[in-house]
């Protein structure tokens, strides 16, 4: 019988259950009155989530322009979160907002806003073209530096002399995130450290690699857009050579697993528990 070990974290965050339990309930109510609904953007990072929103009315837009002004229109902003403009332009158009951003997001908003206001050159840790820091430089006018690598943190040389708070993407890889804030210490810069990853990200990152360097192989599930089962694949990779990206069962050449001992399972925050719980039933039974 094969082993098989799956990450007790692994499977939806807090945040993006939230969002997703929103998402539902505005579609319910929305079958019952007519509204139109749309989210902001895909809510969460997960091609199988969005198509069955889709399929109970719920409609994906990609920017504020194709809302008509309305009274009988919902606008939800999804998990990654969005810039101060783009909450103001949907209040211009009358719509009603229905905020499913991740309070942990919604938290780094509030600071970068806050020490923007307080004379603070802002710099974010992680993906340059990740909505969630796409809306984080909104809050501080669009001016932050943004830091994806040790090699980009080695280069940097702006703001000398000036104040500098970092935050991080929620999703970034915390041993990344440390080794990046240690350049900016030897260089000497006047630095606030904000370590804005989520706990659930922590814990997540920690125990992936910990069931990968236990295991023969590994099964990393998530949506081919979601950073966070990125940095898992990264992290599992870097320990288990055997390591694959999937997104559903259907991804999974099990040939390749036919002769591994030990198989160990994590998924990103976006990965619905029905799939993984698919996915762990047939590594299980398949000989």
């Amino acid at each position: 019988m094969r082993e098989v070990n799956v990450a007790k974290s692994a499977g939806f965050c807090f945040g993006v259950q939230r969002a997703v339990d929103m998402v539902y309930d505005e579609a319910r109510k929305a079958a019952e009155t007519g509204r139109k609904v749309y989210t902001l953007g895909p809510v969460i990072h997960n091609e199988w989530v969005v198509s069955d929103m889709e399929s109970k009315g719920v409609c994906v837009i990609e920017d504020t322009d194709s809302i008509q002004n309305g009274t009988n229109t919902t606008v939800i902003i999804r998990s990654h979160g969005v810039s101060k403009d783009v909450i103001d332009s949907l209040k211009e158009k009358n719509v009603t907002i229905v905020d499913a951003t991740c309070p942990f997001v919604s938290k780094i908003h509030r600071i970068v806003e806050e020490k923007y206001n307080e004379g603070y050159n802002i710099i974010i840790v992680g993906n340059a073209k990740h909505p969630e820091v796409e809306g984080i430089c909104g809050w501080c006018n669009n001016s932050a530096d943004i830091i994806g690598s040790v090699i980009e943190a080695e280069k940097y040389d702006e703001h000398r002399g000036e104040k500098l708070c970092i935050v991080s993407q929620t999703t970034f890889n915390y041993n990344k995130f440390q080794d990046i804030v240690d350049i900016f210490l030897k260089k000497s810069y006047d630095i606030l450290v904000m370590n804005t990853i989520c706990n659930a990200t922590e814990e997540r990152q920690t125990e992936a690699g910990t069931i990968a360097r236990q295991s023969d192989a590994m099964l990393v599930i998530g949506g081919k857009h979601s950073s966070n089962t990125q940095k898992l694949f990264e992290i599992c990779k870097r320990v288990c050579p055997d390591t694959y990206f999937i997104q559903t069962l259907d991804d999974l050449d099990f040939k390749k697993l036919q002769s591994f001992r030990s198989v160990g399972i994590t998924a990103g925050a976006s990965t619905p528990n029905n799939i993984i719980k698919e996915v762990q039933s047939y590594v299980r039974c398949e000989q």
